[in-house]
């Protein structure tokens, strides 16, 4: 259980960061009140997995997958660039965030 609400938290922080990017510096309401809403929900989940995964671990994935998807979601709607080394660097985080789950 602590890894699927650790996936989940992983991308409520995507969602966070992306929406802390659209609220331009919380002048702007309904971002502003995503990026609330996601963050604190991000952190209990974070919260709650690191009383049965290593702290080390979780944050790590968490991190990993939170950026991934933040990058991956700014390529795919055209806010930042995408090219094949990008990619590849992402697929990089993902492969990451696998291996250490598979240690685990």
């Amino acid at each position: 259980m602590a890894w699927i609400v650790l996936v989940l938290s992983g991308i409520l922080e995507a969602v966070w960061a992306t929406a802390l990017g659209r609220s331009e510096g919380f002048t702007k309401l309904g971002p502003s009140a995503v990026f609330g809403v996601a963050l604190i929900l991000s952190m209990a989940g974070l919260a709650f997995a690191m009383r049965s995964l290593p702290i080390g671990t979780s944050y790590a994935v968490w991190v990993g997958i939170g950026a991934a998807l933040t990058v991956g979601f700014a390529m795919v709607t055209g806010a930042e660039s995408s090219s094949l080394v990008k990619i590849l660097l992402i697929l990089g985080i993902v492969g990451c965030v696998v291996g250490l789950k598979v240690l685990h």
